[in-house]
């Protein structure tokens, strides 16, 4: 609890509803420099008074005044979650390392149970719900049927860690997603904690972490937390804090209203369109400004989720009003929201609209301006206009084949409401539905050849929006509820219809998603779509009815040549206040908490058996779980001086879901292969996610995407085969994990090469792990996405960043070529320049200095130790008698 410094001299006491608290006041401890100060940075500091020694308390707060001079600073501090937020496929390959680690202690005849988290873990099961069901009353029972028969092995694997670590607890299938459980659920904005002193309780903000990029969700009811990659979730899970260079915090000023017809999604993709082109990799956005007070926690919630697809850390809106609203209407007890406001007022993270605090940097938006918008077709960064979709889709080159005589050129294959991002607020979902109430009214129906689906992030979705009469309008055109959980946005939407299938696999169509989700890279929706477009939930119900995506909605008859007068979009969407009117008859704060329960207590969860004792019993013929190699106290660093083999050259926006795919795995290729060998339907695989505690199908699913280019073989006619590269010595063409086993036989190390943005998307720490397991000593990359550069280092590997002059030179490497590159252990520091000579295969030779991409001295600690699960377990050793 509050280190001995804090609780003497920076603490303040409070009465609420006739009961003391007691709280670390950072006012106290930084004077007049507490305003000044963005609010994040405030919380920061609270964190750092409150759990860290005192000397480092002090030392935060020099360093803090040190930031206000400057408005940037290099310096580190502590930051100490009270929680962790998983889901089950990032749960799963921590968990299954946990299990790992254990037999490592056992067979050191070390007692393995010893080897539990210290921070309480919340792992949600929301990513592997597939839909295989849709547009019927019972698609969402029946869809989780279908995922208990797939995943039973690597649930029931779950269970029993939730049986065996007192501090992990598992929400089961159906209960909802994972941040909008955390919305509904989970956060409580401000927590306490007894010492055990016999004092008044502590006071503190609740602040946490998830192993999910989109955990800045949280953000929009002013709980502090981010994302981080799974690797450095564990070492907070044993009692390690994760560090942190202050960061650089951008102020987003909002002023205004948003106007009739707009949405926070128009409002969210408009704010990561202007702060990707700004550059705002891994820095804080706080948002501040009088707009801010306009605008519900449902939808600061919106603009929060996209924090990583702008490119940052978080998008953080302090506690106001809205926010006791928020937990009023989500049934949270009313001495709960009176703590929230007498803690958020006595200790300065109450929101002030006219505030001025100092930002690194800032940006305006005005909300009257946000109009309709989409982004695509394939990154959520392009923001377009909806007449500017049809020019899009046009610079997207010819058809391969014949015109198709019965779809479109570009027919909307899927059409998904889904994902956390604009489900989790009610009044998107609302919209929907009214949309599909005025277009029941009119006879329209979805195109045939659209495959529609609706899967909101909580179960209480269904009871309002059944109380108003919308699931029965939303049924009507096809947008039956499929279950709670990620489905299409995490690329789990089933397979598409057959006749949208033979005709994209004949080239005849260009096939589109449109989703209201919040990733749209190609083939991450789904393997056989390279194109989409993401959108607010009324949009894809009209994109849905529409059946084509090169259209301009804002001007298409939705009844051309059947009415007496066109139907335009328009006509369709509803007024804010409709969408207010409906909201106010439906809701029921009672619904949130009662629905939740409802699906806790599912009987396909209770009644799955998981096995007992401390050592999970791994089973050799397993598919799903295997006992992964780098969970071993012998696995050592990989610095050094070294020459090295490029493995791959890859170009700029290489994603996690290039490196790592989770989408469905197809019948064909080396994972279909390896499964159906060991008795697997290889037409009925299940998705990447699901195998991700299985190395091998890892290691062989690694960069398999048919859009990843390997440019180390840009002189062969037609390229490499996907996931394939050539191995230098031989010359022969060979896939990834074979060529990276012969250099490993004969001693050669190799490295990746990357351009800009490598690791932009997902947290998955599997990205990092497939590499290791490719024996990747380094990557060389223009620059790296902020989670993937930590999962990197949390698996021993060194990332560093080149110029673009570097980089281009690095980029003509061909086979035969190598990297001398000079990073020993004792040369390595935050930012070091590590000394490169690149040897060209025609004898050239080229001199340059990379820089390491190494932010702290944890950072550096752990790429001498190998990374995390050797590091945890040599600590774990060394403090066991």
């Amino acid at each position: 609890m509050a280190s001995g410094a804090a609780a003497k001299d920076w603490t303040t006491e409070f009465r609420v509803n006739g009961e003391d608290f007691r709280a670390v006041d950072a006012r106290a401890a930084l004077g007049g420099d507490f305003y000044r100060l963005p609010v994040v940075l405030r919380l920061l500091a609270e964190n750092t008074l409150r759990n860290s020694s005192a000397g480092e308390s002090a030392r935060t707060v020099e360093n803090l005044r040190g930031w206000l001079q400057a408005r940037t600073s290099l310096e580190e501090l502590e930051f100490w979650p009270g929680r962790i937020l998983m889901h089950d496929t990032t749960s799963t390959p921590a968990l299954v390392d946990i299990a790992g680690m254990r037999n490592s202690l056992a067979e050191a005849g070390l007692d393995p149970s010893v080897l539990n988290p210290v921070v309480p873990v919340d792992v949600s099961i929301d990513h592997s719900l597939a839909v295989e069901e849709y547009g019927r009353p019972d698609a969402a029972g029946r869809n989780l049927v279908h995922e208990y028969r797939r995943n039973n092995e690597r649930y029931s694997f779950l269970k029993w860690a939730a049986q065996g670590m007192e501090t992990v607890r598992i929400n089961p299938p159906g209960t909802g997603i994972m941040h909008t459980i955390n919305l509904e659920q989970l956060a409580t904005v401000v927590t306490t904690v007894d010492d055990g002193g016999g004092g008044p309780v502590w006071a503190v903000p609740d602040m946490m972490i998830g192993t999910d990029s989109h955990t800045p969700m949280i953000n929009g009811a002013g709980v502090l937390g981010w994302g981080v990659g799974g690797l450095e979730a564990q070492t907070v899970m044993f009692g390690m804090p994760t560090t942190l260079r202050i960061p650089d915090v951008v102020g987003v000023r909002l002023t205004g209203t948003l106007p009739r017809g707009a949405t926070a999604t128009d409002l969210a993709l408009t704010v990561t369109h202007r702060l990707r082109a700004m550059g705002v990799s891994g820095e804080f956005i706080e948002f501040c400004g009088p707009g801010v007070s306009g605008l519900s926690v449902g939808q600061r919630a919106v603009v929060a989720n996209m924090a990583p697809e702008y490119g940052a850390t978080t998008g953080f809106f302090p506690v106001d009003q809205q926010v006791l609203d928020y937990l009023r209407q989500t049934g949270r007890n009313e001495s709960q929201r009176a703590l929230v406001e007498h803690y958020a007022k006595a200790c300065g993270f109450w929101f002030d609209p006219g505030a001025s605090p100092e930002y690194s940097r800032s940006t305006t938006v005005d909300l009257s301006t946000v109009q309709l918008r989409a982004a695509g077709p394939r990154r959520p960064q392009d923001l377009l206009a909806l007449g500017g979709i049809p020019d899009a889709l046009a610079a997207e080159g010819v058809l391969t084949g014949e015109p198709a005589s019965d779809l479109p050129r570009f027919p909307v294959a899927l059409a998904a409401i889904t994902s956390c991002t604009n489900t989790t607020d009610p009044k998107l979902l609302i919209a929907a539905g009214l949309v599909a109430r005025k277009a029941r009214q009119l006879g329209l129906r979805p195109a045939p050849w659209v495959k529609t689906s609706l899967a909101p992030g909580s179960p209480a979705a269904a009871s309002y929006l059944s109380r108003s009469g919308l699931l029965e309008d939303l049924g009507a055109v096809g947008f039956d509820i499929v279950g709670f959980g990620c489905t299409t946005c995490i690329g789990n939407p089933g397979p598409l219809q057959d006749s949208v299938k033979a005709n994209v696999d004949a080239g005849r169509v260009r096939a589109v998603a449109v989703l209201s989700g919040n990733r749209n890279f190609p083939g991450r929706v789904h393997p056989d779509l390279d194109l989409g477009f993401i959108m607010s939930p009324p949009l894809v119900v009209a994109y849905a009815l529409a059946g084509r995506a090169d259209v301009d909605l804002t001007s298409f008859d939705f009844l051309a040549g059947t009415g007496p007068a066109p139907v335009r979009l328009a006509d369709l969407l509803p007024d804010q206040a409709e969408i207010d009117a409906v909201w106010e008859r439906g809701q029921d704060p009672a619904d949130f908490a009662r629905d939740f329960s409802l699906a806790v207590r599912n009987p396909m969860w209770s009644r799955l058996e998981a096995p007992d004792g401390p050592l999970f019993p791994w089973a050799e013929d397993s598919t799903i779980l295997r006992r992964p190699p780098f969970a071993s106290v012998s696995e050592g660093s990989q610095l050094g001086r070294y020459t090295a083999h490029p493995l791959l050259v890859l170009g700029d926006d290489i994603t996690t879901d290039h490196i790592s795919p989770a989408s469905a795995i197809p019948a064909t290729g080396f994972v279909a292969d390896f499964l159906a060998e060991r008795g697997e339907d290889r037409h009925d695989l299940n998705v990447f996610a699901s195998r991700r505690g299985n190395w091998e199908v890892m290691l062989r699913g690694a960069f398999h995407n048919k859009t990843v280019v390997n440019h180390l073989a840009a002189d062969i006619p037609d390229g490499l085969p996907v996931g394939h590269t050539v191995h230098a010595p031989s010359g022969e063409i060979l896939p990834l994990f074979e060529a990276a086993e012969k250099y490993r036989l004969d001693g050669h190390s190799v490295v990746v090469v990357a351009g800009e943005r490598f690791g932009t998307g997902s947290s998955r720490d599997w990205a990092a792990k497939a590499q290791r397991l490719l024996g990747v000593r380094a990557v060389l990359a223009g620059s790296f996405e902020r989670i993937h550069r930590s999962n990197l280092i949390g698996m021993g590997i060194l990332p560093l960043t080149v110029t673009a002059e570097a980089g281009a030179k690095l980029r003509a490497l061909r086979p035969g070529g190598t990297l001398e590159i000079q990073a020993g252990a004792d040369d390595l520091a935050p930012r070091a320049g590590i000394p490169v000579i690149l040897h060209s295969a025609d004898g050239h030779r080229e001199e340059f200095t990379a820089t390491a991409a190494v932010e702290t001295g944890l950072d550096v600690s752990l790429l001498r130790a190998g990374g995390v699960i050797p590091s945890l377990l040599r600590q774990t050793m060394a403090a066991m008698p």
